[in-house]
């Protein structure tokens, strides 16, 4: 009998959530995703240093100033480490956008031209880069004109349904909702034990994958921020699933027969009227985990892009 992660891939495409590029060369996956905290880590390993190296010579022959070598630095590392993802999957890399500019919609489009343009002179087209963004109502309208360019988005940091419908009437390419960090708060929240059927991670996800289904949305529906292999399997069928090395490694020791609990049955209801952005804000007002986990996530994501920035400005 094949491996559970054998039969995740034939019913959902599998992405690697990791910037280790050992790790993607024995998965094999057909996606690979990168977030600051990622490239952090990645930074930490000896294999990245030529690449910190080169980011750092390329700043300092292109940028006037200390802070515009810094932000370069840190833009470079990210798309070399993007670039060389790109070598090992036939898909797409996403590489995200500086989360200080999560509330600044032209800042985010800028920046998003901006690590494209570095993709191309690696030779890497945008055909196979995604920019993600966090799901911000500013970093929404960033993705709406994006798109409209030719650049595709993965927003992230994605806790509610109001966020995903957004995104669908925005026309984003795909949305990464979050499972763990919704069950961390709901844990922390309520002192209760979940399984993989009543973690309301997982139902946020299957919540949103049916509303896309049901209304022909073309957003692609990708799960990400997985505490357990009991969440990844419970979304077996989603369009895409990111899972870190640890649990890939999991799934692949993993024998038995996989349920399939998410198929797309085709668009059964029209789309409703276009969401507002007050009823955007007041949706996410309402709910304290969605606030919180967005917010916090911003933070966390920001911390460790100024730690990446630390190191790299001892070196410049």
């Amino acid at each position: 009998m094949s491996t559970l992660l054998d039969q995740l891939k034939a019913v959902t495409t599998v992405v690697a959530d990791t910037g280790d590029l050992d790790s993607i060369a024995q998965f094999k996956p057909v996606d690979a995703t990168t977030n600051p905290s990622l490239l952090l880590n990645a930074s930490q390993q000896v294999s990245s240093q030529s690449m910190l190296d080169n980011a750092i010579h390329y700043a300092k022959a292109k940028a006037q100033n200390s802070q515009g070598q810094l932000q370069l630095a840190c833009d470079k590392f990210a798309v070399d480490i993007g670039t060389a993802i790109s070598k090992l999957v036939p898909g797409r890399v996403s590489t995200e956008v500086d989360a200080r500019l999560s509330f600044d919609t032209q800042a985010t489009i800028d920046k998003a031209r901006q690590l494209i343009a570095l993709y191309q002179e690696n030779g890497v087209g945008p055909e196979r880069v995604l920019i993600k963004i966090a799901s911000t109502w500013e970093g929404i309208q960033a993705a709406r004109v994006l798109e409209q360019e030719g650049i595709q988005c993965n927003l992230t940091l994605l806790f509610h349904k109001a966020q995903a419908i957004a995104c669908a009437e925005a026309g984003v390419f795909l949305i990464s909702p979050f499972v763990g960090r919704i069950l961390d708060w709901y844990k922390a929240a309520t002192g209760k034990d979940y399984t993989a059927e009543t973690d309301p991670g997982v139902l946020s996800v299957r919540e949103i994958y049916h509303y896309f289904k049901k209304h022909g949305y073309a957003t692609i529906v990708m799960g990400a921020s997985f505490r357990n292999t009991g969440e990844v399997l419970a979304l077996a069928g989603c369009d895409r699933l990111t899972i870190s090395p640890a649990l890939l490694q999991e799934l692949d020791q993993q024998q038995g027969e996989l349920t399939v609990y998410l198929q797309d049955h085709g668009a059964s209801s029209p789309q409703p009227s276009p969401m507002t952005e007050a009823a955007f804000r007041w949706a996410l007002n309402e709910d304290a985990m969605a606030t919180e986990k967005l917010a916090e996530g911003i933070r966390k994501f920001a911390a460790d892009q100024c730690k990446l920035e630390q190191l790299l400005k001892q070196q410049l």
